[in-house]
C-alpha cells in the first residue's frame, strides 16, 4: 500500500480540520509525538476565532516537504492567549506554512 501524496495530508489538515473543527483527525495526520502538540493549539485557536475559514490558495511539494500558502478569516469571539475577545472580523490574512509529511504523517 502506497503512502497518500504529502499536498492530501494538509489539504485533510485545512479542509476537515481547520474548517470544519473535527481535531480528532489530528490524531490521523500528524505523528504520535506531535498530534498532542498540535491538539494543544489548534482546538484553542479554533475555540478563540470563530468561524474560521482557511482558503488553500497555494501547495507546492518536493519529496517529503509540502508549503502551503493560505488565506484565512475568522471573528475573535473567544479569548486568544491573554487577549479577551474583540468580536473583530479579520478577512484573507495571508499565511504560509512548511509541512513534512512522512509515511502519510505530518512530522
Amino acid at each position: 500500500m502506497s503512502n497518500p501524496d504529502p499536498k492530501e495530508i494538509v489539504r485533510r489538515l485545512i479542509n476537515e480540520v481547520m474548517n470544519t473543527g473535527n481535531v480528532s483527525v489530528l490524531d490521523e495526520l500528524y505523528t504520535p509525538q506531535l498530534a498532542p502538540i498540535a491538539h494543544q493549539w489548534v482546538g484553542p485557536f479554533l475555540a478563540s476565532f470563530s468561524n474560521v475559514r482557511m482558503r488553500i490558495v497555494q501547495l507546492v511539494a518536493e519529496g517529503e516537504t509540502v508549503v502551503g500558502r493560505f488565506a484565512c478569516s475568522g471573528t475573535h469571539s473567544g479569548t486568544w492567549p491573554g487577549q479577551p475577545p474583540t468580536g473583530r472580523r479579520f478577512t484573507n490574512v495571508a499565511e504560509v506554512y512548511f509541512f513534512r509529511v512522512v509515511n502519510g504523517r505530518d512530522r
